[in-house]
């Protein structure tokens, strides 16, 4: 059982009132006001009677610092499972099984990686870390990924793989870009670290390329502090890894103890994750006729969401030029987990990367994504009809004054 401590809005006085109880309600907290939660936002993880209950099997049987034991092998197992893929790697990282994919996948000097502007910047490393160039192309102002096309002008002959990313709970089309890629001989690597659980047009997410990736990161859906995973469906993908991986030992390890705790938040991962696709719309809905903010679209036709962040981009016209920063911070003085988005590659040297066509959308992306942290998701429909409020809130303040 997941222990939610309750997020309780402090409730604002009737603004009906009086004229001084009207004024303190849309006093912004960062200006001397109530703030909507005034406890602030919930952490994570949260308290966990399941993971309570193996941390203490864990410490009885010592397996917890044991190099090879039964939890890791349980965990390939039911990763293997639920994302229907029939070989499973556990590694240290996403960010290394990014890198363990893109070796396996027999990636290197010479070759180019299809990018997009707007990404993780870890996996612009990564691609170099292979010795490859990244080809950055446009993500779509909608989904915050690019489309199948973008990718002919990125295409060329060094091109051997393409890297994409489902971020902030927009959906890449997984089936056109794995059409496109095969009708080329390009590897696709599919980076579902934001979305695990997600469906991706009848498919988990991080089952569809030549190798997928998951992370367990300390603010990740599934938590181990850290951790991460490659998924494929290609035996010899497999063992490149693990031969890269074994150097007297594994470089790469993730732990018994990790993998332990991981197993219980895995099997509860669909329920919460339809808990939090209920919040997200509960919370867009209310937000919706909001200028300034511009919500990652949601297509049912590309499939089901998981919502590590939820991402809106930022208009600072519609809010008399207020700033983003001006924005984030006025929301997380209310006591709601909001902050900006990833810095992208629109700067990047062309010395370090190819750049195909404009890349106007990821810019726009780097410069003005604002981001909902996840755990609110999973407290009770009031405390996001509160979250809707002060972000209401800051908005009609800034475009007020």
């Amino acid at each position: 059982m997941v222990i939610l401590t309750r997020v309780v809005a402090r409730p604002v006085t009737d603004p009906m009132n009086s004229v001084n109880a009207e004024n303190d309600a849309l006093r912004l907290a960062i200006a001397g006001g109530e703030p909507v939660f005034p406890d602030g936002p919930p952490t994570w993880p949260p308290a966990d009677d399941d993971i309570r209950r193996v941390l203490q099997a864990v410490w009885a049987d010592g397996s917890w610092g044991r190099y090879l034991g039964p939890h890791r092998t349980a965990l390939e197992e039911e990763l293997a499972r639920q994302f229907q893929t029939p070989y499973v790697v556990a590694v240290c990282s996403g960010t290394a099984a990014v890198e363990l994919a893109l070796r396996g996948l027999r990636i290197g000097p010479g070759d180019e990686v299809i990018l997009a502007g707007y990404d993780f910047p870890g996996n612009f490393r990564a691609i170099e870390a292979v010795g490859a160039t990244p080809v950055l192309v446009d993500i779509s102002p909608k989904t915050w990924a690019f489309e199948v096309e973008s990718l002919d002008a990125a295409h060329g002959p060094q091109v051997r793989a393409i890297l994409v990313s489902h971020l902030h709970g927009g959906l890449a089309p997984m089936r056109d870009i794995c059409v496109w890629a095969a009708q080329r001989n390009v590897a696709v690597v599919e980076d579902a670290c934001q979305a695990p659980g997600a469906n991706v047009q009848g498919r988990p997410a991080g089952c569809w390329g030549d190798a997928g990736v998951l992370s367990f990161g300390g603010s990740k859906l599934l938590t181990a502090g850290r951790g991460g995973a490659v998924l494929t469906r290609d035996a010899q993908v497999r063992q490149r890894i693990q031969v890269h991986s074994q150097r007297g030992n594994e470089a790469f390890p993730l732990s018994e103890l990790q993998a332990a705790v991981l197993l219980p938040q895995l099997k509860k991962l669909p329920a919460h994750n339809q808990a939090r696709r209920a919040a997200v719309d509960r919370l867009l809905e209310q937000l919706c006729d909001i200028r300034g903010l511009n919500s990652v679209q949601r297509d049912p036709g590309r499939g089901e969401a998981s919502f590590y962040k939820l991402a809106w981009l930022y208009d600072p016209n519609a809010c008399r030029g207020r700033s983003r920063a001006d924005f984030l911070a006025a929301v997380r003085a209310e006591g709601v987990a909001l902050d900006e988005g990833f810095r992208g590659f629109v700067l990047r040297s062309t010395r370090r990367c190819r750049i195909a066509g404009t890349l106007d959308a990821s810019r726009a992306a780097a410069e003005n994504t604002v981001l909902l942290h996840h755990p609110v998701l999973l407290h009770p429909p009031e405390s996001i009809d509160s979250v809707a409020q002060a972000i209401r809130k800051v908005v009609s303040a800034f475009q007020r004054n």
